[in-house]
C-alpha cells in the first residue's frame, strides 16, 4: 500500500493553494496531501478535511468548544435521507436556533440544495 500523505496546514497550506490556483479544487486538495487510499490502492480525495484545514489556516473556527456540555453526541451538521424519504433535523440544531414547536419555515428547492427560511409572523417581506 502506498505511504500515507502528510497534509499541509497553516501558512504552508495557504501558500501551496496560491501556487496551485490553476488546478481544480480536487487536484489542489490532493496536492496538499488531503487524500487517503481505498482498499484497492486508489486515491480518495478528502475535500471536507481540506476545506476545514483552509478555514482553520485563515483563522475561522466553525466548531467552537464553548458549546460542549459533555453530554451526548456533538452536532455534525450532516443528515441523511431516511428510507421513507424524510430528512430529520435533530433537536440540537433547533435548540441552537431557539426554535419552538409550531415555528414555520418556507422551503425553496435549488439544483443541489434545500433552503429553509424561517417565517417571521412580524416580517413584512
Amino acid at each position: 500500500m502506498p505511504e500515507k500523505p502528510t497534509p499541509l496546514t497553516g501558512k504552508a497550506l495557504l501558500q501551496k493553494v496560491k501556487e496551485l490556483s490553476h488546478l481544480t479544487k480536487r487536484e489542489t486538495a490532493k496536492e496538499c496531501g488531503y487524500y487517503t487510499f481505498t482498499k484497492d490502492n486508489q486515491p480518495r480525495v478528502n475535500l471536507s478535511g481540506f476545506y476545514d484545514a483552509l478555514l482553520e489556516a485563515k483563522g475561522i473556527n466553525l466548531e467552537p468548544d464553548s458549546g460542549k456540555d459533555g453530554r451526548g453526541r456533538e452536532p455534525t451538521y450532516r443528515v441523511s435521507v431516511h428510507k421513507n424519504g424524510q430528512i430529520v433535523i435533530g433537536s440540537t440544531y433547533t435548540q441552537e436556533m431557539g426554535l419552538k414547536s409550531g415555528d414555520e419555515f418556507e422551503i425553496k428547492l435549488g439544483y443541489k440544495h434545500i433552503h429553509l427560511r424561517q417565517i417571521d409572523d412580524n416580517s413584512d417581506d
